[in-house]
């Protein structure tokens, strides 16, 4: 198994967080980091003890969801929460934050932010994030790097298609499927 970067690393924190959202429109998680250690996380979800939106629906005013409380948001509110300085540290987010999360990131003192995905990225963000010398820089993430299941699912789908070949399935039929998996699994299996 390969060792990943550091950035790497950090983006595979966020996308963990990420699964702890309560947002059902869109799983956001946020990791900040200073000199390699993580100091604090977030995820978008509604604040402590108010209902989430995958317990009673999206709260949508203006076609954005006013119960959540945004990654970027919690993980720097988490910072202020503990006495943690922000200020000169990096974020880790899954994807491009939204024009008032970067307000924030700024005005914290955040002076790297890497994301995975392309979201609805604004121009005066990226033109906020500019002035303000914040270097911002998209890390793609292969999400497979933390399915621990992988090779075990990868040799799952490869059996199953020879019990297909063994039953008579043809080459036209299976053609579809093995690319599907070659696209999942950015492997072939081996004849």
């Amino acid at each position: 198994m390969e060792r990943i970067t550091w950035d790497q690393f950090f983006m595979a924190q966020s996308h963990l967080l990420a699964l702890r959202s309560t947002c059902s429109r869109l799983a956001v998680g946020a990791t900040i980091v200073r000199e390699k250690r993580i100091i604090a996380g977030g995820y978008n979800g509604s604040i402590s003890g108010d209902e989430h939106c995958i317990e009673e629906g999206c709260y949508v005013v203006d076609n954005h969801c006013v119960r959540t409380v945004h990654a970027e948001t919690n993980a720097l509110l988490q910072c202020a929460k503990y006495g943690t300085p922000a200020n000169g540290a990096d974020l880790y987010v899954t994807h491009f934050p939204c024009l008032p999360c970067t307000k924030t990131i700024i005005q914290a003192g955040i002076k790297n932010v890497y994301y995975a995905k392309d979201y609805k990225n604004n121009n005066y963000a990226m033109e906020l994030f500019k002035k303000a010398n914040v270097h911002v820089a998209h890390i793609p993430f292969d999400e497979a790097k933390i399915d621990f299941l992988q090779d075990e699912k990868f040799a799952l789908t490869a059996e199953m298609l020879e019990k297909l070949r063994e039953l008579g399935a043809s080459r036209d039929q299976l053609l579809p499927l093995e690319e599907k998996m070659h696209a999942l699994f950015g492997k072939l299996i081996q004849a």
